[in-house]
């Protein structure tokens, strides 16, 4: 006859376990915030008081962003490319980046009086709403709705601006062209 030993009872080991878990939720938190900081904008663009000639605001000064807020497909490029041979510089062309819809158009600017905004308001033929948000580097959206229909056709070259200096959006430097590389 055998004789029976009690089993041995394995004592569970819970450290290997649980350093486990909470090392993975470290290196979650780290590739987390890794990512959020990656990905988030930190350095706000400002606008530069720039002198004016002739106390003038010309478009080759404006920055405009065409967006496409529900107008037929294609139409924020197309604006895009009709302002950009009235002299503006045109900055992004797209679908509105927070998907609102507009019935004809909108602008969105730094104030609803900004020469900037005003100059934008100027190059179209239908009565938009022009929505004040604040932003510090002075660029202007235009966000075309399926009502809009085509630019004025009288351009506008300037806009006077009292005091002669506006606040405009720091130019963004020229990259220097390596020796040896086409620049086309």
């Amino acid at each position: 006859m055998a004789i029976l030993q009690p089993r041995r009872r394995r004592r569970i080991r819970w450290q290997t376990p649980i350093t486990l878990v909470v090392l993975l939720g470290v290196l979650a938190g780290g590739a987390w915030w890794g990512w959020n900081s990656l990905t988030e904008v930190t350095a706000e663009q400002v606008c530069v008081d720039q002198p004016l000639p002739n106390k003038k605001l010309a478009p080759k000064q404006v920055v405009v962003n065409v967006f496409n807020g529900g107008a037929e497909g294609g139409s924020a490029r197309n604006i895009g490319g009709q302002l950009t041979k009235r002299g503006f510089n045109v900055g992004k062309v797209a679908n509105e980046p927070n998907g609102d819809k507009v019935d004809v158009a909108a602008i969105r600017g730094s104030s609803k009086d900004a020469p900037e905004v005003r100059m934008v308001f100027l190059q179209l033929n239908q009565k938009v709403p022009i929505v004040a948000d604040g932003r510090t580097d002075h660029t202007v959206d235009l966000v075309l709705g399926a009502g809009f229909t085509k630019l004025n056709t009288g351009k506008v070259t300037s806009v006077p601006v009292p005091g002669g200096t506006a606040c405009l959006p720091s130019p963004k430097p020229q990259q220097p062209i390596p020796s040896g590389q086409n620049p086309n």
